[in-house]
């Protein structure tokens, strides 16, 4: 938006998302909260001796674009014995990402194939925690991952390395979401453990960024425009 601004500070703008697919909207928490009576009620009071593990899920594109291998191998082994991330998908840098896990001797990262739209979703109610990452790069401070709308939809805790217009949109709208600095471990420790490990409807903001609501908008300011150059 700031280019578009500076470009064209006259001209009235109006930014629509890609918002929830519906299937996300069918399986959305609407239920009051919850909280798993095996796992603490803040992630930062877990501590490693417990016995209890708590699931972090990563499910995409394992790319440049997201550097998991620049975050998740060191965070697995400082979190060991507290944390099991569970990372469905594939891409470029699959490879990198291995490699860089087994280098640093981690036992707590399961790698998986990518999966159809049910076992996501199924994948998503057994988490306790979604994760989510973008590399370090200027560019993603101006993009807002689709990944956040199936997140949010959920009512699971959001645990989210963004920076820039994402990180202000998690703040601004999905509530038990933490974001730290991309690649910056220490961030990233600090911002789990202040994450509550239990299930919030959002529904407000389900209701906000359903994809039928977003389009209806979207018809509504075309009618308009329509209008105004009768």
């Amino acid at each position: 938006m700031p280019y578009f601004e500076a470009k064209y500070p006259n001209v009235p703008k109006v930014v629509f998302t890609n918002g929830i697919d519906d299937e996300f909207l069918n399986v959305a928490t609407l239920g009051s909260c919850k909280t798993s009576p095996n796992k603490p009620d803040v992630a930062g009071s877990h501590k490693a001796d417990t016995g209890k593990v708590i699931e972090v899920l990563y499910a995409g594109n394992m790319g440049e674009g997201q550097g998991l291998h620049h975050i998740v191998p060191e965070l697995a082994k400082r979190l060991d014995g507290r944390v099991r991330f569970r990372l469905i998908g594939g891409g470029g840098r699959l490879g990198q990402l291995e490699r860089a896990i087994s280098e640093a001797g981690c036992n707590n990262v399961v790698l998986e194939p990518p999966v159809n739209r049910s076992e996501l979703i199924q994948a998503y109610r057994n988490a306790d925690i979604l994760f989510l990452h973008l590399n370090d790069y200027d560019a993603f401070r101006k993009v807002l991952p689709s990944k956040l709308f199936e997140y949010g939809a959920m009512g699971k805790p959001i645990w989210a390395g963004v920076a820039g217009y994402a990180a202000s949109f998690v703040v601004d709208n999905l509530e038990n979401a933490e974001v730290f600095a991309p690649c910056d471990v220490d961030a990233a420790i600090a911002a789990f453990d202040k994450l509550r490990i239990d299930v919030r409807p959002r529904s407000g903001f389900v209701r906000r960024y359903a994809r039928k609501t977003i389009m209806d908008q979207m018809a509504g300011d075309l009618v308009l425009l329509g209008e105004k150059t009768k």
